[in-house]
């Protein structure tokens, strides 16, 4: 294939090179990418191209700059089987806080799960609208298997999409370590649980938790209550060591809790069960917004109003939070920002392969509605 393999009357590099009064091989220079061309040729070629209406031809690109011109987004499970429960950053991802819903099925279960999850819907849309810019495409994959986690690397490898952007759904994901011990750029959505040299970008979750616990108090709430995450992913274990923290600060050594599964079900029968252990509570935090959403509806069902009863405030400000009734006070997690951020560090990893490792810590914000 040549760089100019097009249909019959599209413009080729013969006619940039015509428009612009340079050699062929100068325009293909300019195209690719090629260093020490002057400035003033530069802008010449692509001021030819723009005239003439040139497209390159990326497959032929490629094979000159060695380079895809695509991401990987990854969203991968752990073992041969999908994982009992999903732990996806922001709502989510090894985790963060996720949104969505438990995988629990085969592995059409776990793609079906994968997009009835709205935090999955976010991190998509924060890659495209960072990458698309750029001229770079992401491409979807699935590594809910070994085989299918096999696949991804050899993917990577054998230089089909230029890195990945993994999105973990379980906290002992495997992944993650088989693409850095491979050598392949590559960045996570959350911080792995188990050490791994690879960069990520995360939020202070235990600051978010704090905002919450500060605010349930300072509405005079005192007999407060969680429903924590899934205590095997960072993100659970730091919501709530964050908010247990602050009510042990502001004299409260205990706080029932109750585990949920950060979906809307499990979040229902935590707060059966810290009814039954506390009848009088007064205030509510629940680790993400489909668990707080679960929470309302049992207390309305309980005659528990809301938040004259009882307060009760999430986490990520999802759209499960703006359509709850009443609308859910909420601890913002900017999943969109935070995907850019991630495809930001990867390809700054590509341009630039012998920078370290990193990570960025984005902040959490209150978002004051009507529970609490």
């Amino acid at each position: 294939m040549t760089e100019d393999s097009r249909a019959v009357g599209a413009p080729t590099l013969e006619d940039v090179a015509k428009a612009a009064g340079v050699s062929r091989a100068t325009v293909s220079r300019v195209i690719n990418g090629v260093r020490n061309v002057d400035p003033v040729i530069q802008a010449a070629v692509r001021d030819a191209v723009a005239v003439t209406g040139y497209t390159p031809n990326r497959a032929a690109r490629s094979l000159v700059t060695r380079k895809a011109d695509s991401i990987a987004l990854v969203v991968s499970g752990a073992g041969d089987d999908p994982p009992p429960v999903a732990a996806t950053a922001g709502g989510g991802s090894g985790d963060g806080g996720r949104e969505g819903a438990g995988f629990d099925g085969g592995v059409g279960s776990f793609m079906t799960d994968v997009f009835g999850d709205p935090f999955f819907g976010r991190v998509v849309t924060g890659v495209v609208n960072f990458l698309r810019p750029r001229g770079i495409h992401p491409v979807l994959m699935f590594a809910e298997t070994s085989r299918a986690r096999d696949e991804v690397v050899s993917y990577l490898r054998q230089g089909s999409a230029d890195g990945a952007l993994v999105v973990s759904t379980h906290a002992e994901d495997p992944l993650p370590a088989l693409i850095t011990d491979a050598g392949l750029p590559a960045v996570l959505y959350a911080r792995p649980a188990r050490p791994v040299r690879i960069s990520y970008v995360d939020l202070a979750h235990q600051d978010g938790a704090r905002l919450a616990a500060e605010h349930l108090l300072a509405r005079g709430r005192r007999r407060i209550v969680t429903i924590a995450g899934p205590l095997d992913v960072p993100a659970g274990q730091d919501r709530l060591a964050g908010f247990r923290d602050t009510m042990a600060r502001q004299g409260h050594p205990y706080v029932p809790v109750a585990e949920g599964e950060f979906t809307e079900e499990s979040g229902a029968s935590a707060m059966e069960r810290l009814l039954a252990e506390q009848p009088d509570l007064d205030g509510v935090f629940a680790a993400n917004d489909l668990m707080a959403v679960g929470a309302c509806r049992v207390l309305r069902e309980r005659g528990r109003r809301v938040p004259e009863d009882v307060a009760v405030i999430g986490f990520d400000d999802s759209r499960a939070a703006a359509s709850c009734r009443p609308p859910l006070t909420t601890v913002r997690q900017p999943v969109e920002d935070m995907a850019a951020e991630m495809a930001r560090l990867l390809l700054d990893r590509l341009a630039r392969p012998e920078r370290p490792v990193t990570s960025v810590i984005f902040e959490p914000t209150l978002i004051h509605r009507a529970s609490a």
